[in-house]
C-alpha cells in the first residue's frame, strides 16, 4: 500500500509555500526517532526548524535517557524543545484525593450487591429513555468501565500547540486563517487510523512515514541499518492502554517503573470527583500487581490506541 491510498498524506505544494515553520512533534519512541533521523540524513524534507517532546513527568526513565541522546552534539540539526504541562503522576494522585486533575482512561469497578434496587428503562414517544418501574438484583452484579481521556490533550497536544505559537510569534494573538505551521507526526502504515487532521485552521499536520508506506518494523529495520540504538516504547509508566506484553516487560525488566505503576494504582482507589466505583491501571479491574499478565489473558490492551491517542503517544 502506498501513501496515494491516504488522501491529504502528501503536502499541498501551493500551501506548502506559505508554511513558516516545520515542527516534528517528538515522542523518543520508534516512529517519531526514526522520522527525526531521516530528516537529519536528508531522506526526508524539507528539514524541520525543530522537534517538540511534550514531557508528561512520568515517562520510563529509559524514554528521557534515549531523549537526551537525541539532544546531545552531533545527532540531529535542529534543536529539540521540551515542553510540559505538569507532571501527570503528580497531578493524578492529587486527583485521588478529591482535587482538581485531567482524566486518564483508567478502568473503574462498580459492585452492585445482591438485593440492589435498579431502575428499568423504557422509551417515550419522543425515543428519550424513561424510568418505568424497577428490578431487585438476585445476585451480585460487577460492572467494568473507562474513564474519559483528557490526558493526551491536556499533556500532549496542549503544550505543543502553545509551543508551536510561541515560535511562530502568535501567542496571544489572533491566528493566521490559513495554515502557517506544519506538524510532523510519526505514525507508520500499521497505524495509519491514528491520523487525524488539524483542527486549526493555521496549521496542517503531516505523516511523513505513511508517505513513504514505512511501518514500525521498516523503521526498526532503516534504525538497525543506520547503526542507531532501538527508542524504547515512549508512553506514561502507568498508561492504562499498555497490554499485559508490556506490563510484563516492565515487572521483569524495569523494577523501578513496575514499583511505581504498583504504587501509584494502589493509591488512586477512590476520591476522584465524580467517579463511581474503584479506579484500577489494569483493564481487568483489579491490583496491578495482581492482575493475570499471562499470553493467554493479553487481550492487547494497546488495540485501544488507533482511536485513541490520536498520534501523540507511543511514537
Amino acid at each position: 500500500m502506498n501513501a496515494l491510498a491516504f488522501p491529504g498524506s502528501i503536502p499541498d505544494p501551493a500551501q506548502a509555500a506559505e508554511i513558516r515553520l516545520r515542527v516534528l512533534s517528538l515522542g523518543a519512541g520508534v516512529q517519531s526517532t526514526t522520522l527525526a533521523l531521516m530528516a537529519a540524513h536528508g531522506e526526508i524534507g524539507p528539514m524541520p526548524d525543530c522537534a517538540i517532546f511534550a514531557d508528561t513527568g512520568w515517562e520510563p526513565n529509559a524514554v528521557y535517557e534515549h531523549l537526551a541522546w537525541l539532544g546531545s552534539p552531533n545527532v540531529l540539526p535542529f534543536p529539540i524543545h521540551i515542553v510540559s504541562a505538569g507532571d501527570i503522576r503528580a497531578d493524578l494522585l492529587t486527583g485521588a484525593r478529591g482535587e482538581r486533575w485531567a482524566s486518564i482512561p483508567a478502568f473503574t469497578r462498580t459492585v452492585a450487591p445482591a438485593g440492589t434496587e435498579l431502575p428499568v428503562y423504557d422509551e417515550d414517544e419522543n425515543g428519550e429513555p424513561v424510568i418505568v418501574g424497577s428490578r431487585v438484583l438476585a445476585g451480585e452484579r460487577i460492572s467494568i468501565g473507562m474513564i474519559r481521556r483528557q490526558c493526551t490533550k491536556d499533556y500532549k497536544i496542549t503544550p505543543i500547540r502553545r509551543k508551536v505559537r510561541e515560535l511562530l510569534g502568535i501567542a496571544g494573538r489572533r491566528s493566521p486563517g490559513s495554515p502557517v505551521a506544519e506538524q510532523w507526526i510519526g505514525i507508520s502504515l500499521d497505524e495509519a487510523l491514528r491520523m487525524k487532521p488539524s483542527f486549526e485552521d493555521w496549521q496542517v499536520n503531516r505523516w511523513p512515514l505513511i508517505e513513504r508506506g514505512m511501518t514500525r518494523q521498516d523503521c526498526l529495520r532503516w534504525l538497525e541499518r543506520h547503526g542507531y540504538p532501538l527508542p524504547p516504547k515512549s508512553a506514561c509508566i502507568g498508561c492504562p492502554f499498555h497490554s499485559n506484553a508490556y506490563w510484563r516487560h516492565m515487572r521483569d525488566h524495569d523494577p523501578e517503573g513496575w514499583t511505581d505503576a504498583v504504587s501509584v494504582d494502589a493509591a488512586i482507589r477512590t476520591g476522584f470527583r465524580g467517579i463511581r466505583g474503584e479506579v484500577y491501571l489494569h483493564r481487568s479491574a483489579v491490583p496491578l500487581d495482581l492482575a493475570d499478565l499471562s499470553t493467554a489473558a493479553d487481550h492487547g490492551q494497546l488495540d485501544l490506541w488507533p482511536n485513541e491517542c490520536e498520534g501523540m503517544c507511543g511514537v
